[in-house]
């Protein structure tokens, strides 16, 4: 993946949690440098994604969902949160800030169940997401374009 390392998580926790917290991190990081082969290659040659009502099978269409996807939503900044984690499955939430196609600024809040095969890629990742109009104003996701800087708070200090 390009950009700039995952933080270590806190050396107190379990090796499964830290791992996770990185897991999850280095995705978070993809989606924000729009790193397509970082964001398609932490998945399974064969994952199943379910986003919303669309599903894809492969890192080929999960590829060209993205390419969509990013295409219709410029200046996204996204935030994901570890939300549990029990042996090859995590729970997650996110949220994004983005310019809609039409120039209009929208907030995501979502979840993502993912399940991991042995080697710890996602094999299956299921999303549901709800999105609002928000006003340019009305912006908590603010960095320069790429990773989220180690100081900005998290989704639960933003209380998001």
């Amino acid at each position: 993946m390009t950009g700039r390392a995952s933080p270590d998580p806190s050396p107190d926790l379990c090796p499964e949690r830290q791992r996770a917290l990185v897991k999850v991190r280095d995705a978070e990081n993809a989606s924000n440098l729009r790193d397509f082969e970082g964001a398609v290659l932490h998945n399974s040659i064969d994952c199943q994604w379910r986003s919303r009502a669309d599903y894809f099978w492969g890192r080929e269409q999960i590829r060209a969902y993205l390419a969509r996807r990013w295409r219709r939503e410029t200046e996204r900044r996204v935030i994901t949160e570890l939300w549990a984690a029990e042996a090859n499955r995590l729970a997650l939430r996110f949220v994004a800030e983005f310019r809609d196609d039409g120039g209009d600024w929208r907030r995501a809040h979502g979840a993502e169940n993912w399940e991991l095969n042995a080697g710890g890629l996602i094999r299956r990742r299921f999303t549901s997401v709800n999105e609002q109009p928000i006003q340019e104003h009305e912006r908590v996701l603010r960095w320069p374009a790429g990773v989220r800087p180690d100081d900005h708070p998290a989704l639960s200090d933003l209380g998001l």
